[in-house]
């Protein structure tokens, strides 16, 4: 087949405005929503590919090659009280997923162990609930991220729903948590397709309760329930504006008995440019690939941080499995990259540096925190 000129000078126009955005990020700018836009319509493979190596770039300058592991301890399972569309654990859908109470101490214990002989850096504890209010939940709750801290091993993160006050933001503060996930999901627009037990106003009120009380956020969404790419980028830059930390980035992975059962999955090309767009827009950010990673990337999981990743979920999932730990720590290491994270988020308080251990070059659905 022939290649007009036309075509070609199109072509070269793509790869222009891609190293243009690409170079802006790299001295310290933003694109604009619009440019967002420009970047995740791109269609052709090799446009694609020109993206993915601008993402790499960014995400090389400002992460050098430090990639941070999180794992998560499903802490309370099923019976949530959330409709959220894409989960097995809510009580509206029949589906099987194990359902038990609050976890004792030593599980949690055991898995921070693990943890950091995997060289993980952070544990979250998860819970299948509407969210966290002052009672004796809570004081359980505190209880659990003591013990955590003092483990001493890993970090202690959380995601345990929604919180509506200050003062329970605080509690957990002064636990000795460290950060809080709590996803956005999707776009406003989209977020009533999948929840209407909550508002996405609510998490972004719960967002701002963790802030006020010093606690970092790791807060991201789920991709390929059916949103448009329009709303993925809206979801990226609702998450700029919030100033999260670290963005975990879920692949719907469709659960029998959900209402997204049946949800087509989203080609490996268009996951990765995603991430992409994702990293030129948050270019400081841990951009962190969770949930539905190898249902949905299979022999392609290692581009992830092509794209632009520089943080990843291992171990398994709420209630699906994920690959080994053994396998993704072999993966690290033949991409040349070090799960060795040490900067606790300081590369993000005024740019460049990427902590003590980086080079010279600066630096679940099924999601892995959804609750």
């Amino acid at each position: 087949m022939s290649v007009t000129v036309e075509e070609t000078s199109t072509r070269l126009t793509i790869r222009d405005r891609v190293a243009e955005m690409g170079q802006r990020v790299l001295e310290g700018g933003q694109i604009s929503r619009d440019e967002a836009l420009e970047l995740v319509n791109i269609e052709s493979n090799a446009d694609i590919m020109d993206l993915l190596a601008w993402a790499n770039r960014i995400r090389e300058h400002y992460k050098g090659n430090k990639i941070h592991l999180c794992s998560i301890v499903n802490a309370k399972a099923g019976a949530c009280s959330e409709n959220c569309s894409f989960c097995s654990q809510s009580a509206a859908f029949q589906t099987g997923s194990p359902r038990y109470g609050f976890v004792d101490p030593e599980p949690v214990k055991e898995a921070m162990s693990e943890a950091k002989d995997n060289s993980v850096t952070a544990v979250g504890l998860v819970a299948a609930w509407r969210g966290l209010k002052e009672g004796p939940m809570l004081d359980e709750v505190c209880d659990r991220i003591r013990e955590m801290k003092e483990n001493g091993k890993s970090r202690p993160d959380a995601s345990l729903g929604l919180i509506e006050s200050q003062e329970v933001a605080d509690r957990l503060k002064e636990a000795g948590l460290s950060c809080y996930g709590h996803n956005l999901e999707s776009s406003r627009r989209f977020f009533p397709e999948h929840c209407t037990t909550h508002t996405f106003e609510d998490r972004l009120k719960t967002i701002r309760f963790l802030k006020n009380a010093g606690i970092s956020i790791c807060s991201g969404g789920i991709i390929g329930m059916g949103e448009e790419r329009e709303d993925r980028v809206d979801l990226a830059m609702e998450i700029r504006e919030i100033d999260a930390n670290v963005v975990p980035v879920n692949i719907l992975n469709p659960i029998p008995g959900t209402p997204l059962e049946n949800q087509e999955p989203l080609p490996p090309m268009e996951i990765l440019k995603t991430i992409a767009v994702f990293r030129f827009i948050l270019p400081q950010k841990e951009i962190m690939i969770a949930g539905g990673r190898t249902v949905n990337l299979r022999d392609m999981q290692s581009m992830v941080f092509t794209a632009g990743a520089s943080a990843l979920m291992v171990g398994n999932y709420l209630t699906t499995l994920n690959q080994p730990v053994e396998k993704d720590l072999q993966m690290l290491r033949d991409l040349g990259l070090d799960p060795d994270w040490d900067n606790d988020f300081a590369d993000q308080l005024g740019g460049g540096s990427c902590g003590s251990k980086c080079g010279s070059e600066e630096k679940p659905v099924e999601a892995a925190v959804t609750a």
